[in-house]
């Protein structure tokens, strides 16, 4: 997601996600997209990306469970739509973490 010139990677993940494989999902993108300028996160799935950003010294955006719903993406999943109400938690994320009118 590219907001104002910034790119903010939006993670959203199951309960057993481990924070190497949160820093290997980040890796992967700034492989592929260059530099991630902020981090952004669910406040129910905030410590895990809130420890990744500390680590690599990136700033993390929180954004309301209950405005996940709120976005329409890109992306759809039947599991992500039944949990959290939204076809993708990283993507609505990201879009609400960058503010109104942007896109991925």
């Amino acid at each position: 997601m590219t907001a104002r010139g910034l790119r903010i990677a939006g993670f959203g993940f199951r309960s057993e996600a481990t924070l190497e494989s949160l820093a290997q999902a980040l890796d992967q993108l700034i492989d592929q997209y260059g530099a991630i300028d902020k981090l952004a996160a669910a406040h129910s799935m905030l410590p895990l990306v809130e420890e990744l950003g500390r680590l690599r010294n990136i700033e993390v955006i929180t954004v309301a469970d209950a405005e996940l719903p709120t976005v329409t993406t890109l992306t759809h999943s039947a599991q992500s739509l039944q949990a959290r109400g939204t076809g993708s938690v990283s993507e609505a994320v990201a879009l609400l973490a960058a503010g109104t009118g942007q896109r991925c």
